[in-house]
């Protein structure tokens, strides 16, 4: 009988899921690994060969950490899953002229929920992850908050899991450093995790090219939206054909196929009259966003306005923010301009180190844009108004 009980590790073949399950098991815990194959790289049309954690190499290491220290290890085969949901999801989503995050897709609606699936399966209490970040119970609330290695954080990946998952959830790495799980690996002999190169690409875009991988998944849509126009900011000014719509994101410089004799950025994106706006740096700034299918973690609601740092993608520090929340909406007014605001991206929001909650990016707005709203929505009370009165 073990010290803790059973618990299903995710295992991606990486230093941190190893790891992960290394510790858990000598912690006690009756650890069964578990390695994820979501897609299969010959169907991709890539010229790069096969790496990261779908590939038959970390398949192997994975299985070879489980050998060593005497635990069970298997192979969950989700391509079906991932493909129609995921895969689905991010080909769709550029041809709606907006930019996916699938990472995050995955791992909030496939790998827990196909995990915590396979756990009840093998009569496992727990499943575990590598990602760093921590989880507490507070107020009847399961909260993500920050690893403390800032530099290798991942709470914003996981604003999506749900409270019901979050119970279930064991994120061991979240109280250490990267430099100190290397050293971890080291003491106990397992020199090729140190040396092991990580994959930091969309798993089943493994030429980094996404662009190539539409055109393969699509057919005819290169023809299709071929053509468009490239418009000024602010004086709709036509500059030049582009490509097509989906083949561009927001705050994208390089890769435009045209000289301007400034640097130029993809500032919006029109899918109905398939136009990509360009404009100059400050061209991007925008004041605020509506976000949309939200997960709230620390609350179960926000029932009046709270201050947060708000991230619009992983890499992003987090600007100071004000949110509400109307219905299945949160407005995001930033305290200043934030640049490249992607629609389709996740939006994550924070209170210090915890996870307020997020959802997924709509649309964004500059200041302007917002008076104009208020006002025009104004101009339509007023006249509501005189109609009722003639009425009457």
């Amino acid at each position: 009988m073990s010290k803790h009980g059973r618990i299903l590790v995710a295992m991606s073949g990486g230093i941190d899921s190893s790891l992960a399950a290394v510790m858990l098991h000598e912690e006690g815990y009756e650890v069964i690994g578990m390695t994820m194959k979501t897609w299969d790289y010959a169907s991709s049309g890539g010229t790069k060969k096969e790496t990261g954690c779908c590939s038959l190499d970390s398949i192997n290491d994975a299985r070879n950490i489980a050998v060593n220290l005497g635990f069970p290890h298997y192979i969950l085969d989700i391509r079906n899953e991932f493909g129609d949901y995921v895969i689905d999801h991010f080909t769709g989503e550029y041809i709606e002229g907006r930019t996916p995050n699938p990472c995050v897709l995955c791992n909030t609606h496939i790998k827990w929920d196909a995990l915590l699936r396979r756990a009840d399966r093998l009569d496992c209490e727990f499943i575990a992850t590598g990602h760093y970040a921590n989880i507490r119970n507070e107020n009847d609330r399961y909260v993500i908050s920050k690893g403390v290695d800032t530099l290798k954080d991942q709470s914003y990946v996981l604003w999506g899991v749900s409270q019901e998952s979050l119970s279930r959830t064991k994120l061991p790495l979240g109280h250490l450093r990267k430099s100190e799980i290397r050293e971890m690996a080291k003491d106990r002999g397992f020199i090729e995790l140190v040396t092991k190169s990580e994959s930091y690409e969309i798993c089943f875009v493994p030429d980094n090219d996404y662009r190539g991988f539409l055109k393969r998944r699509v057919p005819g849509l290169e023809a299709e939206v071929a053509g468009g126009n490239f418009v000024m900011e602010g004086t709709g000014k036509v500059l030049g054909k582009h490509q097509g719509y989906p083949f561009y994101t927001i705050g994208q410089r390089k890769g435009l196929g045209m000289a301007f004799g400034q640097p130029m950025f993809v500032t919006e994106i029109r899918k109905d009259t398939n136009e990509v706006v360009l404009g100059v740096d400050k061209d991007l700034y925008r004041d605020g966003m509506i976000v949309s299918k939200l997960n709230l973690q620390k609350y179960a609601s926000i029932e009046q306005p709270i201050e947060t740092s708000t991230k619009v993608r992983y890499k992003h520090d987090g600007t100071p923010a004000t949110i509400s929340q109307s219905g299945d909406k949160i407005e995001v007014l930033f305290h200043e301009g934030v640049s490249a605001i992607a629609p389709g991206q996740a939006a994550v929001f924070y209170e210090g180190d915890d996870v307020i909650g997020g959802g997924w990016i709509m649309k964004s707005f500059r200041q302007s844009e917002l008076r104009q709203s208020d006002l025009q929505q104004a101009e339509q009370s007023v006249s509501t108004a005189t109609q009722v009165t003639a009425t009457v």
